[in-house]
């Protein structure tokens, strides 16, 4: 399935200049992921307090754009610095999780959207996590198969921000997004299931 993610390693390279100048500083993995969790809990935070400055939400798209650049800095930090680590590993896949759902909880006060749709897509979207961190324990590698993947997912409330920002206000026919969201999801976790149960059966 097609996904952003797999745009991923172009971002590296553009990014890996600046990797090695923060490990030479002395900078940790853990340190840039922790950042990253701060910072879109505070956002959240304070997009979730107020519903009522459209024009606040026009901070998502650029935070959503940097947030992918903490995301591959840290994963950097780690792989090519010699910074793994099993703390980092739990790091990683939690704090991706509790910056999504802080992230996308505003979006409940906003019409056309609530808290059934927005919920179903922060519940959806933390299940979609596990079933790709899932994928070492059965033997398989680490699954991000789409659509609607952490990158995907990162765009869509990044244009949604960016739209309600700019026009105050979202059409309403958008109410469909959330479902078609959903949707989306649904099917990412069950690719990334069928995935990780191939490739663990796959002759070694």
């Amino acid at each position: 399935m097609i996904s952003i993610y797999q745009l991923k390693p172009r971002f590296q390279a553009l990014l890996r200049p600046i990797v090695g100048r923060l490990a030479d500083a002395g900078v940790t993995a853990n340190q840039v992921t922790l950042a990253a969790m701060c910072v879109s809990i505070a956002l959240g935070i304070g997009l979730f307090l107020h519903p009522d400055k459209p024009a606040a939400f026009l901070l998502l798209p650029l935070w959503m754009f940097l947030r992918m650049a903490f995301n591959a800095v840290d994963g950097m930090l780690a792989r090519e610095f010699g910074q793994q680590s099993a703390l980092g590993a739990y790091l990683n896949e939690l704090s991706d999780v509790i910056s999504d759902a802080a992230l996308y909880l505003p979006f409940v006060w906003i019409a056309p959207f609530g808290w059934g749709s927005v919920g179903a897509v922060v519940f959806l979207s933390a299940v979609s996590e596990m079933a790709g961190a899932l994928g070492p324990m059965v033997g398989s590698p680490r699954q991000y198969d789409g659509p609607m993947g952490k990158s995907d997912r990162a765009f869509l409330f990044g244009v949604l921000g960016l739209w309600l920002g700019l026009a105050g206000s979202l059409p309403g026919w958008a109410v469909w997004i959330m479902p078609a969201a959903v949707l989306a999801i649904l099917l990412n976790t069950f690719n990334r299931i069928r995935s990780g149960v191939r490739q663990a059966r796959a002759p070694r």
